[in-house]
């Protein structure tokens, strides 16, 4: 697939997000999108985390980012990123068609704005697997529709053996991973939210308990104030 069909292929979720009706006809509130926003250092689980709630909730999808980086075993162009040349990654930055972007270990990583803003005008909610530098681009960004989540590994034991577990690096790329692993963690502060990911089951039902409840938050109920102002008028 050249550089053209993919930037098609990008917008094709505007199509599908714009048809979604999310009113109801006895309950005239709708509600805008949010975007969920997960960080964490590398091998903490963040990926992990994301697929499981993704599985489990059909209102949300992830956001597909493009990257400069090589593709790695079993990763699909169009479904896990958009595997892109430099070249056509730098033209849609400076056309201001990304929503964020970031260059992780010498390769660059973004995400388009267009798919992402017409879900959140649909009612329907995108996850991003982000890095601080991300998230912080988005809060820019985005603002109020913003809902980060930072997840910590249970010790730095654990992380290690999880990153050797892998089986994706090599010695030399772990020892990075880990060292950059304490500046990455320094920015927790910056979250809204912070799970401590020691198993995968609670650190999903805490994610799930999240989403509900920032879903049900007044700013995100569109036509709520007016459906307030007619119910005090019929009593």
């Amino acid at each position: 697939m050249d550089e053209k069909d993919k930037r098609k292929e990008q917008e094709k979720p505007l199509a599908a997000a714009v048809g979604t009706e999310t009113q109801s006809a006895t309950f005239p509130v709708r509600r805008r999108g949010l975007m969920l926003v997960l960080s964490s250092p590398s091998g903490a689980g963040k990926t992990t985390l994301a697929k499981a709630l993704i599985a489990r909730d059909g209102e949300i999808a992830l956001s597909v980012s493009l990257t400069t980086r090589a593709p790695r075993p079993g990763e699909v162009d169009g479904k896990d990123y958009w595997f892109v040349s430099r070249e056509s990654f730098e033209r849609q930055r400076q056309e201001g068609a990304l929503l964020e972007w970031a260059e992780v270990f010498g390769n660059l990583y973004g995400t388009p704005r267009g798919p992402v803003e017409a879900r959140l005008s649909a009612g329907r909610d995108v996850l991003f697997d982000v890095d601080w530098q991300g998230a912080r681009q988005l809060r820019h960004e985005a603002g109020g529709d913003v809902v980060s989540v930072f997840i910590l590994p249970p010790s730095a034991a654990a992380l290690r053996e999880r990153l050797i577990g892998r089986g994706q690096d090599g010695p030399d790329v772990i020892a990075q991973r880990m060292a950059r692993a304490g500046e990455e963690i320094s920015h927790w502060g910056e979250y809204d939210y912070v799970i401590v990911n020691a198993e995968i089951e609670p650190s999903v039902w805490a994610l799930e308990a999240i989403l509900a409840a920032e879903r049900r938050r007044r700013s995100r109920q569109i036509g709520l104030e007016s459906f307030v102002e007619r119910l005090r008028g019929g009593l």
